[in-house]
């Protein structure tokens, strides 16, 4: 990305606002495995006079690590023998802005490479960056939107974590899904999310109550793909301080009971270098272009092998239900809410939606992979199936489900060869590690479910 955009902080800007002591802190960060914030804090004037032309050094430990940020084996780049040494984050000032909710903070997302000046390969926006050169080789852009649900909660993080997530009060006492009254009861931490995201340069649309308790959603204005997942992981961040402030706690776990899950609704269109829209043809069927027919029938094909990337974790599984509006079976539909991709928009407004992420994917690996998924079906021809007009959960016979368990999961994305043409080998050796050592962890942990069924009864 080149330029700058509707929020960004300008390097002279920064230089005008530091000289006037407005700011005094830049935080340089990137998202990990997780999609999680990683990076420092650095003096802003150290910022400006250093690290915003040469970067930052942090431990390659970064990308080695479980959720915990325990050391695990298994990753080429980084382990104990190769010393654990150090990667640059190079700031990408295009993203540089102000962060209202911390006062004197401005914050600058950053590419990663090592320190021949090659890049970290499995750093997710250089993931997506791959992608998006593939699409610009053929004259393509990428634009999406994200929609991202959370849950609140009227307890702070701190007293979440000693109570072991137990026990917690939910902001709602019932099905708020669009209800305003609900909403209007966490309006003040809603708006205050809301507000100074429009500081950092988002620009929010709509807020709406979702059906578990004390669930929202909070949908943005739709950008291109690299600029919708640096703010989504902004946003992702920002919420949680920003709840932080309010002595209230939110999460966006795929899956927190066994009520209704957290999704993330990620919706994507193409248009040309020149901007317009090429998904839409009046003179085709359902007025699809070929272009779109053919996009969309490739990541139909490859959902299964890539549903790592949508579903990167033990507990993404678990909103897989039957009749919960999270999709079960491989299947696309015109509008259709029972179907993993759903079709939505007229003329230029015409996308894809995938019901499939839910609110703990990683945004920039899950684009990645739909933009992977759709140019294997553009350049293999792939035709598209009938769609399914009625529910996708009663569809039965040669339909596939998608795979039940984050270990199916990972052994179909390491068996890809989609998946290792566009990611590369490294790449896919990388998260399917990640991948490993979640189920292994998870096969190693005794849960609450097995003591209450186990302790007396067995």
């Amino acid at each position: 990305m080149t330029g700058a955009r509707c929020g960004a902080l300008l390097p002279d800007e920064l230089a005008r606002l530091v000289a006037a002591g407005d700011v005094d802190t830049v935080i340089v960060a990137f998202a990990d495995m997780q999609g999680r914030l990683m990076g420092k804090r650095v003096a802003a004037r150290f910022f400006r006079d250093e690290v915003s032309e040469h970067g930052a050094e942090c431990c390659n430990y970064l990308f080695a690590v479980d959720v915990e940020m325990t050391t695990v084996g298994g990753y080429a780049m980084s382990n104990w023998d190769a010393g654990y040494g150090d990667m640059v984050m190079l700031p990408d000032l295009t993203t540089l802005r102000l962060i209202p909710w911390l006062p004197g903070t401005a914050l600058v997302l950053a590419d990663l490479a090592w320190h021949d000046g090659s890049p970290v390969e499995p750093a997710p926006r250089r993931v997506l960056r791959r992608q998006l050169d593939r699409l610009h080789q053929r004259g393509l852009r990428a634009y999406v939107a994200t929609e991202l649900e959370f849950l609140v909660f009227h307890d702070t993080y701190r007293h979440a974590w000693a109570s072991g997530y137990r026990g917690l009060t939910a902001a709602s006492d019932y099905n708020m899904d669009y209800a305003v009254l609900g909403s209007t009861r966490v309006e003040p931490l809603l708006r205050d999310i809301r507000q100074h995201m429009e500081g950092a340069g988002l620009r929010w649309e709509t807020s709406k109550g979702e059906c578990n308790k004390g669930q929202q959603e909070i949908g943005f204005r739709y950008d291109e793909a690299l600029v919708t997942c640096d703010n989504h992981g902004i946003y992702k961040n920002g919420a949680k301080e920003i709840a932080d402030q309010h002595g209230k706690s939110l999460t966006f776990m795929a899956k927190y009971d066994e009520r209704e899950g957290n999704s993330c609704h990620i919706h994507m269109s193409l248009r040309a270098t020149d901007g317009s829209a090429v998904f839409a043809d009046e003179q085709q069927p359902r007025g699809m272009s070929q272009t779109f027919r053919s996009f969309l029938a490739g990541q139909l094909a490859t959902l299964r092998e890539l549903t790592l990337l949508y579903a990167p974790n033990i507990n993404s599984y678990k909103r897989f239900a039957d009749r919960s509006f999270a999709p079960t079976v491989v299947a696309w539909g015109l509008d259709n809410r029972t179907c993993a991709l759903r079709i939505v928009g007229d003329g230029d407004n015409t996308r894809v939606e995938c019901r499939v992420p839910g609110g703990d994917v990683n945004q920039y690996l899950a684009v990645a992979a739909l933009i992977a998924g759709g140019l294997h079906g553009i350049e293999h021809g792939l035709q598209l199936p009938e769609p399914c007009s009625g529910n996708a959960y009663r569809t039965a016979g040669d339909v596939e489900r998608l795979p039940g368990t984050l270990a199916e999961a990972a052994e179909l994305f390491e068996a890809s060869t989609v998946a290792r043409q566009a990611f590369g080998e490294n790449v896919v050796n990388h998260y399917a590690n990640n991948a490993d050592v979640e189920v292994a962890a998870f096969n190693a942990a005794v849960t609450d479910w097995e003591r209450v069924r186990g302790f007396e009864r067995f």
